[in-house]
């Protein structure tokens, strides 16, 4: 009585005054924007998302404060064909980054410094030292003559001289150069083919002079970039500030250079901006869809605008209360928007449609309004009280991301029900009533379709029943193949710059950032504790501080001096490279050389290599004839670059590598010394995997076995598993918790037993439907698609109570429940919410995207479930409990 009286309260009011009404909150609606916009932010660490008191973050923060220089950065990875091209085009990058001081705080190059082009001799193996000694052996008297005539016809002299040395009859075996010739060979015409074609190439000297020892591609630059936490994405300025400087390194006549923006801050940058993207796509594709849902549902468009105006409205308050709630949105949170679309207009279609059918009984509009709100409002409380259940049902776990989530999108309901029921009655009150419902409307053949299709779960209730016991039989099977994948890494979109580079590093043993951490309190607890790390057989290698100080120094240093011997002033005095005037005749001598050999050479690879080269000599003599000057002189100097730009170079580096000299880790800079112990004095031990730990066996493995040595861990591997398992326990409460009290809240409203067992077995259904449908369509569970059961949860029981209790109320043979106003105001309802969640799966956000399938097809088993599979199990359940009950009276009687 109470509660009547309320709403009558309500209906006086919002009826009796609707200019005042709406002028109130117009004017509250425009101090909630203003508020919105002054502290709703959006906070992009996920290490806040997952138990931010749970052990494993606590000793995340303390390595963090620890060892904090590297924290907040931007990771380039300059990556080329050769090793020179890369070194020149980080140190160009870099040059540019650290002249950029509105954009970057500071860059550097972790392993270019003066310490170790000096040194780095000396942190290679013995034997990779001993190898390279040979190799540079064998390439001084090419080195020297070279460095004679540093020019083309030097070169291509050289090269003629090596292949006539390979002649039987030659004897001077210093004139062979030092690499394979069929190799050199190939190299020279590859470089040749695509310098004639117009591309821009070197040939890469280091690769040839010492083919075995190890180098890599590519090089990395850490910027700390200047963050502006004012806009959307903080790092957006600096991004392009390296973008910009990027395009002008390749304007300077270098071959293609490829720098890649990963890192912590690159990967969440990518991140926003997929987001923002993402939720703009998703959210006009979401209001799209609703305004084609409302124009179906209503055949109005005066309706369908007072709907829509009253879920802006809603918004608008649901955003105040983000704001006011939690401040600051995190990556899951901010999905509460999206889904209030399709979750608020479901109140406006339930109000509508009533008001519609209250119209075709009743011309006046007044009382048609009060009718509809004295009927619909209860109905609507009561909906958005079992919703919010399942939404609720996340608020006690420890996943920040998913509470923050429900309890935004669980008051939401809330907000948007009071706004539905005020705004949307003044709305239609001063607007003209929609004059097409003035009159009857007949029959049509929708109606007829409905009516046959209600029939149909009633009729064949049996085989229903059947059927549906085998596809949850089937389900429960197929739920065991469901995959998970905590990577957050595959939550983002896969095509994406940071994603792309982050991945190429995991690949690499040496690049991976799938490492763990351990710190220890003095260096003679680190020496042990390394030792039984590196002992683990999950362990690849163990790294710390006094891994840089070399081994076996007085053997390596001796080589050292022996190559210093060897080479002599030849590197420390090695000429720039000289324009040739006339490089013609050394070409037509080197095919001549060729022309000899042929016939000598029995190996196809041989001879087609020296073909190949001969071919673009001769295009080269060509090129020469046809050019005329300046642009013959700008060719030869191309060519002369292509193939000897690099020498020098290398030649210089290779001089300053042989000045090493004995090192103690007092010896060490302070930039090095500072990645590897901290001014607290602890030491910081880096263990690397030997096994592949996208596989969440050797995850587990790699982790355990390191654990059962040192307990307190952290790194990338164990954040991402230890945020599994809580995730997973935050999912396993929050379906527990949405059970337990939807199974209260039905047992308090219906106060019957067999009519909660009803509604939650077909819960539990679309549950197992869902589950199943996942793993046929390989849509594994992640951080954040699984919160959709219990989400589903919420949403479903609301449609199950509506149709129990129109089956109960109504005698379903007798009457077409598709086309009752409930049944139609579940439907467009449900069409409205999937719209809203399936928007988001065209989010470029994997996440996102994940969520957004999951729960557009949980709400289609809802569907399913609430319209085919209750009705077929209600009749059977109540039909034999109705046969029951008359076999009791009969038995009483008799």
């Amino acid at each position: 009585m109470l509660t009547t009286r309320a709403y009558a309260l309500l209906g006086n009011w919002t009826l009796g005054h609707p200019f005042t009404v709406l002028s109130i909150l117009v004017a509250l609606g425009i101090l909630a924007a203003q508020y919105t916009a002054d502290h709703l932010r959006i906070d992009t660490d996920t290490g806040k998302l997952i138990a931010p008191d749970a052990p494993f973050q606590q000793y995340r923060r303390l390595y963090e404060q620890a060892f904090s220089q590297d924290l907040s950065t931007l990771l380039l990875v300059v990556e080329s064909e050769t090793p020179e091209l890369s070194r020149t085009a980080s140190k160009k990058m870099l040059d540019l980054i650290s002249r950029d001081k509105a954009n970057f705080n500071s860059a550097y190059i972790p392993n270019d410094n003066s310490f170790f082009r000096q040194n780095g001799l000396l942190y290679l193996d013995t034997d990779e030292l001993q190898a390279l000694s040979h190799d540079l052996s064998v390439a001084q008297p090419f080195i020297g003559r070279i460095a004679q005539e540093p020019n083309l016809t030097g070169f291509f002299s050289i090269f003629k001289d090596a292949l006539e040395a390979t002649d039987k009859k030659a004897t001077d075996k210093a004139q062979v150069v030092p690499i394979d010739l069929a190799s050199l060979a190939d190299k020279i015409a590859n470089v040749l083919d695509k310098t004639n074609n117009g591309e821009n190439t070197w040939l890469s000297w280091e690769s040839l002079i010492a083919e075995k020892k190890k180098r890599s591609d590519k090089e990395f630059i850490i910027v700390s970039p200047k963050l502006d936490y004012s806009q959307i994405r903080p790092a957006e300025h600096a991004i392009d500030a390296i973008r910009k400087a990027a395009a002008e390194i390749q304007g300077s006549g270098l071959p293609p250079v490829k720098v890649w923006v990963t890192g912590e801050v690159g990967l969440e940058d990518e991140e926003l901006a997929g987001i923002s993207a993402g939720t703009f796509t998703a959210s006009v594709f979401s209001v799209v869809l609703v305004l084609c849902i409302l124009l179906v549902a209503y055949r109005s468009v005066l309706l369908m605008v007072a709907t829509l105006l009253t879920l802006a409205v809603g918004m608008v308050f649901c955003g105040a209360f983000a704001a006011f709630a939690v401040t600051e949105l995190n990556l899951i949170s901010v999905a509460f928007a999206v889904s209030n679309i399709g979750l608020g207009v479901e109140y406006g279609i339930h109000f509508c449609l009533r008001y519609r059918d209250n119209l075709k009984e009743n011309a006046n509009k007044e009382l048609a309004l009060r009718a509809a709100l004295m009927t619909v409002a209860p109905s609507l409380l009561l909906a958005a009280g079992t919703t919010s259940i399942g939404l609720y049902a996340f608020i006690p776990t420890d996943y920040k991301g998913v509470s923050e989530l429900g309890l935004l999108a669980g008051t939401s309901l809330f907000i948007c029900l009071s706004i539905t029921l005020i705004a949307l009655p003044a709305l239609l009150k001063i607007a003209p009533a929609p004059t097409a419902f003035r009159a009857g409307e007949g029959t049509n053949v929708f109606s007829q379709l409905a009516q046959k299709l209600s029939a149909l779960p009633l009729r064949y209730a049996r085989p229903v029943t059947v059927a549906t016991v085998v596809m949850g039989i089937v389900s429960i099977v197929l739920a065991f193949n469901l995959k998970i994948d905590f990577d957050p890494i595959n939550l983002r979109d896969p095509n994406t710059e940071s994603v792309i580079a982050f991945k190429k590093l995991m690949r690499d043993e040496d690049t991976t950032p799938f490492t763990l951490n351990v710190l220890a309190k003095d260096a003679n607890s680190t020496k042990i504790l390394q030792q039984r790390l590196a002992a683990l057989p999950s362990v690849s290698k163990t790294v710390s501080l006094s891994d840089f100080q070399p081994t076996d120094q007085d053997e390596k240093l001796a080589l050292i001096e022996e190559l210093v011997l060897i080479l002599g002033p030849q590197l420390q005095h090695f000429p720039e490279l000289k324009t040739d005037a006339a490089p013609a005749p050394g070409i037509t001598h080197l095919i001549e050389a060729i022309d000899t050999l042929l016939p000598q050479k029995n190996q196809g690879r041989d001879r087609e290599s020296l073909t190949r080269l001969k071919k673009e000599l001769q295009e080269i003599l060509i090129e020469l004839d046809a050019r005329p000057e300046p642009s013959r002189t700008i060719y030869v100097e191309k060519i002369q670059t292509a193939l000897l730009g690099t020498l020098p170079q290398v030649m210089k580096e290779l001089s300053t590598s042989l000045e090493a000299r004995e090192i103690t880790l007092n010896d060490l800079p302070s930039d090095i010394r500072d990645d590897w112990l901290s001014k607290e004095g602890l030491y910081r031990i880096q263990i690397f995997p030997k096994k592949d730990l996208s596989d969440l066996t050797n995850l587990a493995e790699f982790i355990a076995e390191v654990q059962s040595i040192a307990p307190l861990i952290t790194g990338l591997p164990v954040i991402y598993w230890e945020s599994m398992r809580e995730v997973t326990a935050a999912f396993q409460e929050a379906t527990v918790i949405a059970l337990v009290a939807i199974a209260l809240v039905l047992l308090a409203i219906r106060r019957n037993i067999l009519d909660t067992t009803l509604v939650m077995a077909t819960l539990i259904l679309a549950g197992l439907f869902t589950m199943a449908s996942a793993a046929i369509t390989n849509t594994p569970i992640n951080f954040a698609n699984i919160i959709a059961l219990p989400l589903l949860l919420g949403l479903g029981v609301d449609n199950g109570i509506h149709m129990l209790v129109k089956l109960r109320d109504s005698p379903p043979e007798e009457q077409n429940i598709y086309q009752s106003s409930t049944a139609r105001g579940i439907f467009y309802g449900a069409l409205t919410t999937s719209s809203s969640f399936g928007g988001l799966a065209f989010s470029p956000h994997a996440g996102i995207s994940s969520m957004g399938l999951l729960i557009t097809i949980g709400i289609f088993w809802i569907m399913v479930c609430t319209f085919i599979i209750l009705p077929a199990l209600s009749k059977l359940v109540l039909t034999k409990r109705n046969e029951l009950l008359c076999q009791r009276v009969e038995g009483l009687r008799d």
